[in-house]
């Protein structure tokens, strides 16, 4: 199980970095003047929100799904009414009108920039169904984007069949990724003979004999294009999408080669389409501008050898400003959206023009752009815990570092809270508290002192570190072991879901989400601290939060009241978090809803998926919930015939085993 406890001062202390971004960020105010426009400063809200997240008069986050000057809705309440239809918490919440704005922003970028440069081409984007495969998200794009011939990208032969089902509009691109194998690629055959536009992405050099044969054995051929390792530089999380050591795609070498064999096999009229890809989350717009480049330059050599080259597929990367800096960090991008299309648009027009060739069709496979806005997961915190730094009671005959823990703490007391104080003399305190407190557990380990002795000098111990940090804004030097101090004493915030399930990424790459509370933005949050999961793992937490272009440990919050609940948001997971999660400790997927605006300011709920319950995780794992709950009644009879069971409570027992198979996997009042 996983264990929050901490044994040495030490364990908790963060980087040097982290506490100084924390310090900076956080500023208690004596005055009772908080306002919702210092919770939008505070959380970043103006920068990451992109219109579509504000806070109201309220203290509530608002959501615009049509962006900024269009209807809005209070998302606390509404999350108060999904409650009442028993959706509980956790929940994500799909705003199926962000989806459609955010596909409706890609296409005027692009509009925009064509129109400008007075390109010649077009483009056609198609969605990667990879980020996020959820039948109503991409049925719900397919029919957004009819108007504009949007297609669909697939990765493998279940995403392929997902797409041939989808895509109605013949018009529309399927392009096809991935590893394929010959009834993968004799499907794109049959495919585009049914009327669709699926186009073989040439990955890897063996590939190229398989279309070759099932060209052969079909009679037809599929559309073909070649995806380029190029040479130019990338950064970032996804930097070796690119150049030489690439998991996909073709050195120059070998699309020569491939070349030649399409020519002698005849299929060298199907080469329709160059493909290239730099990363997942393209921080920084310079690295797109040189990749272009290249591939504009390969793009013009294929059709100079003869291919009738028709599409340049600039793959995906389109990223998400995440943390709101506009920088190029892992986190945020240096560009915008108009920026992105400006730079394909004018650096390919270019590339074209002076080689006297015909613009290609532009495609894209902005997934994380188009999805990552609309999907909110909200979920509530069930406690706290924070270390034990009240002050406690005197007692009789207390040891002497006992006594020593209260003088030092006394003596800190009666420091002045002045301007510029002597941040030495804060720094040998907090020493002298230290060292009592390891001669308390050095005493303790001796047998010299009793339990309650030890609990009441860590107390004493923390106690000291509390009032410390009081003192802390006036100095004009914190030492860097008071630094630390307010994280030592934050709280852990206990919070309704799995890490694993809902934000794999943040576990496993380190991703960065705006993470705050959805209400209570009125008043300041007093509390620093960060969220435990409810699995039983270490890594099952969320300590990493976004702060202008840097990252903190900890996160402003509010105390927590009695009886009402405290309920938190994490945006921008609309891409791939759904669809990565997994079953650890067998927390399922959580309910999720899908809705739409109407014309009188309210919502339609178009669709409710239902998460997991118990039996369908156990199932999922290949137990079987009847031959459990058999083994589970055979074993309350045998109690009962033992007598250590009564039979109304073997009764109670089994309901309350059948009730919870019927339920979510998270925890509810």
């Amino acid at each position: 199980m996983i264990s929050y406890a901490l044994s040495t001062v030490q364990q908790i202390f963060y980087s040097d970095l982290a506490c100084e971004a924390l310090t900076k960020t956080y500023s208690p105010s004596d005055a009772n003047d908080w306002s919702v426009d210092d919770s939008s400063v505070l959380y970043g809200l103006g920068q990451w929100g992109d219109n579509y997240f504000s806070i109201n008069k309220k203290g509530h986050i608002s959501v615009s799904p049509k962006g900024k000057g269009h209807e809005c809705l209070d998302l606390m309440d509404l999350v108060q009414a999904l409650e009442s239809r028993n959706l509980k918490l956790p929940l994500l919440i799909r705003f199926d009108d962000i989806l459609e704005d955010r596909l409706t922003r890609l296409h005027k970028a692009f509009e925009k920039a064509i129109k400008h440069y007075k390109y010649q081409g077009e483009y056609q984007g198609v969605f990667p169904v990879k980020c996020n495969q959820h039948r109503h998200v991409v049925e719900e794009l397919m029919t957004c984007g009819h108007r504009w011939n949007f297609g669909l990208e697939a990765g493998s032969k279940a995403e392929l069949l997902i797409a041939l089902s989808l895509i109605d509009n013949p018009k529309a691109l399927l392009i096809c990724n991935g590893y394929k194998d010959q009834r993968y690629i004799e499907t794109t055959i049959l495919a585009r003979q049914l009327g669709r536009q699926p186009i073989v992405v040439i990955e890897q050099a063996n590939e190229v004999e398989r279309i070759i044969q099932a060209s052969r054995n079909i009679g037809a051929a599929p559309l073909i294009g070649i995806r380029a390792k190029l040479s130019s530089r990338s950064s970032g999380r996804w930097g070796n999408s690119i150049g030489a050591t690439a998991k996909f795609g073709l050195s120059i070498p070998e699309i020569l080669t491939t070349i030649k064999q399409l020519r002698n096999a005849n299929l060298l009229n199907d080469l329709r389409l160059l493909h290239f890809h730099v990363g997942s989350q393209i921080n920084d717009i310079a690295i797109l501008k040189d990749a272009l480049q290249e591939a504009g330059q390969i793009y013009i050599e294929l059709t100079r050898l003869g291919a009738p080259m028709q599409y340049l597929d600039v793959g995906g990367g389109l990223g998400v400003d995440y943390d709101g800096s506009q920088t190029a960090t892992e986190a945020s991008t240096n560009y915008s959206l108009q920026n992105y299309a400006n730079d394909v648009v004018a650096t390919i027009k270019e590339s074209c023009e002076s080689n006297d060739i015909q613009v290609p069709t532009l495609v894209s496979e902005s997934g994380r752009a188009i999805a990552s806005h609309f999907s909110v997961l909200v979920f509530n915190v069930l406690g706290r815990s924070v270390l034990p730094a009240d002050i406690p009671s005197i007692k009789k005959n207390e040891s002497l570092i006992v006594r020593n823990l209260r003088e030092t703490l006394t003596f800190i007391q009666k420091i002045p809270k002045t301007s510029n104080i002597d941040s030495s003399q804060l720094q040998e305190s907090w020493n002298d508290a230290i060292k009592f407190k390891e001669d308390a557990l050095n005493a303790f380990r001796l047998g010299y002192l009793n339990l309650s002795e030890r609990a009441i000098a860590e107390q004493l111990t923390w106690a000291c570190a509390k009032v410390l940090v009081e003192h802390l804004p006036n100095c004009s030097h914190i030492p860097e072991d008071l630094k630390a101090l307010r994280s030592t004493l934050a709280g852990t915030y206990f919070a309704n879901l799995s890490i694993f399930r809902s934000a794999p990424d943040t576990w496993a790459i380190d991703q960065l989400f705006p993470i705050m509370p959805i209400h209570r933005l009125d008043e300041e949050p007093n509390q620093l601290g960060h969220f435990a999961d409810l699995t039983c793992d270490s890594d099952g937490k969320l300590t990493r939060f976004i702060n202008n272009g840097q990252i903190k440990p900890l996160l402003e919050l509010h105390e927590l009241k009695a009886n009402e609940q405290y309920v938190i948001g994490m945006f921008l997971g609309g891409a791939y978090q759904e669809v990565m999660g997994n079953l650890h400790n067998l927390f399922g997927s959580t309910n999720s809803v899908h809705l739409r605006l109407t014309t009188d300011g309210g919502y339609n709920l178009d669709h409710v998926v239902r998460g997991n319950t118990k039996a369908d995780v156990l199932e999922a794992m290949e137990h079987n919930p009847k031959t459990l709950l058999e083994r589970l009644r055979i074993a309350s009879e045998e109690a009962i015939q033992r007598g250590s069971l009564k039979i109304g409570d073997a009764q109670r027992l089994m309901d309350h085993l059948e009730t919870s198979l019927r339920q979510s996997t998270y925890l509810h009042e």
